[in-house]
């Protein structure tokens, strides 16, 4: 790949473990994604569960490089934490979004189509139409 600005994702969930893990999957699952950076922000700074803003805007900052971050949430107090980061307007890189879409889903969809070199809109849209995967 070249130079490109890719969107960079960030999966926060209340356990480290699960964060990680579907970071791994939805890179595994996008034919690796090397390109995409892809950070999880999972548990608490002391490994509880639970959510961390500092996590949080670590993982964006990480991720950011320069054309946008995909924030994906497993539900509750991730939500509410990535909120009040949004509304604090300093704490995230700026362009970074809060996408409403399903953890694993979403992810899978949110990297694969960073890959591609999409523009957050794309990134997001390919997220979120991931409510729509039917299983039966």
């Amino acid at each position: 790949m070249s130079d490109e600005k890719l969107v960079g994702v960030v999966l926060v969930s209340h356990s480290a473990e699960v964060a990680a893990s579907v970071a791994e999957l939805a890179k595994a699952l996008s034919g690796g994604a090397g390109a995409v950076a892809v950070a999880p922000a999972g548990g608490t700074a002391s490994g509880e569960l639970g959510t961390s803003s500092e996590l949080v805007a670590a993982a964006a900052a990480s991720v950011d490089g320069g054309a946008g971050v995909a924030v994906l949430t497993d539900l509750g107090s991730a939500v509410l934490t990535v909120k009040a980061l949004l509304a604090e307007g300093d704490e995230l890189p700026e362009n970074t979004r809060l996408v409403d879409a399903p953890f694993v889903e979403g992810a899978v969809a949110a990297v694969v189509t960073a890959s591609t070199g999409a523009d957050l809109a794309a990134v997001e849209a390919a997220a979120a139409e991931a409510y729509s995967y039917r299983k039966v």
